[in-house]
């Protein structure tokens, strides 16, 4: 029979394109997730049966174990860019990152890959990097032989990053941002994929591995780049500190006040202590290249799904092609 691999949190933006290169290696797929009737796009992934959503509340050992049951390997890729209710950072990336490492450990899993981030430090003022930290210690110290991987920002056709932004340019002549000077080192979704299946078939020592790209960037920088790719005019402004922070207070002060039906995608007070720091791989670090993995640039990606952000769409280069064939005549 066929070998079993559960990935929690697989039907999201990293997790859909683990769960389908496992697919291509011949593993079943168990996709937990919280709401399996969200997730049927995982279905097509593989034949008929092979890659199954079920429901998982990650906070709840029972439901852990129920899911986890049979597998040869786990992959963790849940986590929250903003505190909703009884997701907190350290209810899902602490406590729930070490019961699935408690569990697979009890059940005997052979393989299990943890989802992080560059940037999980124990002494952050940030609850997101300090819990992503907190999950890292309980990971090891229930699975030693875990595979960690550290993403720096990760960019693909599904990213909230540059869809984000490039939404953004459609509503004004400025763009703004906070922490423009911070640099970043973007990651091709499907690398970190690459990398978590690497971990899955036992080809990664155990340990900590921090995924980048082959560029490093400015925030700023990486918002002109991506105006260049939409073919937009823009004033890319870094907002001072203070500005940022008011925002940040405003926005979240709406998700209180609101209970949570305005959920604060924006910026968060939070986000704005991750942006005081870098987000680049570490000189000592092992990475991609320990993995074999050759890193895809974001000019050989970007133009394929931001090109609808383009004021003519899908058909910008055929505008510009005919204004310039009208400028010749």
């Amino acid at each position: 029979m066929s070998k079993l691999v559960t990935i929690y949190g697989g039907s999201g933006f990293v997790g859909r394109y683990i769960a389908r290169r496992m697919a291509k290696e011949g593993w079943r797929v168990r996709v937990a997730v919280r709401r399996p009737n969200e997730a049927m796009h995982v279905k097509p992934y593989g034949v008929p049966g092979q890659v199954e959503p079920v429901f998982c509340n990650i906070r709840d050992d029972a439901s852990v174990a129920a899911v986890m049951a049979g597998s040869d390997a786990v992959v963790n890729c849940v986590g929250v860019l903003n505190e909703v209710g009884k997701n907190t950072f350290t209810a899902v990336q602490a406590e729930g990152a070490g019961r699935i490492a408690r569990i697979a450990a009890a059940q005997g899993v052979a393989q299990l890959v943890h989802l992080s981030a560059i940037g999980a430090n124990a002494e952050s003022d940030s609850a997101y990097a300090r819990t992503k930290a907190e999950g890292e210690a309980a990971v090891l110290a229930a699975f030693p032989a875990a595979v960690i991987l550290r993403p720096s920002v990760i960019f693909g056709t599904e990213d909230q990053f540059f869809n984000r932004f490039a939404a953004m340019t459609r509503m004004g002549p400025v763009l703004p941002i906070a922490g423009g000077a911070t640099l970043f080192q973007p990651v091709f979704v499907d690398d970190v994929a690459k990398a978590a299946v690497a971990g899955v078939l036992g080809h990664a020592a155990p340990g900590v591995y921090e995924l980048g790209g082959p560029e490093v960037k400015s925030f700023a920088g990486l918002m002109d780049q991506m105006l260049a790719v939409i073919n937009r005019k823009r004033i890319v402004v870094s907002l001072p500190g203070f500005v940022a922070g008011l925002m940040a207070f405003g926005f979240d002060l709406a998700q209180a006040a609101t209970g949570g039906l305005f959920t604060n995608g924006i910026l968060t007070k939070d986000q704005l202590k991750n942006l005081a720091n870098d987000n680049v791989v570490s000189a000592e670090a092992k990475g991609l290249a320990d993995l074999g993995i050759e890193p895809v640039t974001m000019g050989s990606v970007l133009p394929d799904y931001l090109w609808k952000f383009r004021p003519s769409g899908q058909y910008n280069e055929l505008m510009n092609s005919a204004r310039n064939l009208r400028g010749d005549i």
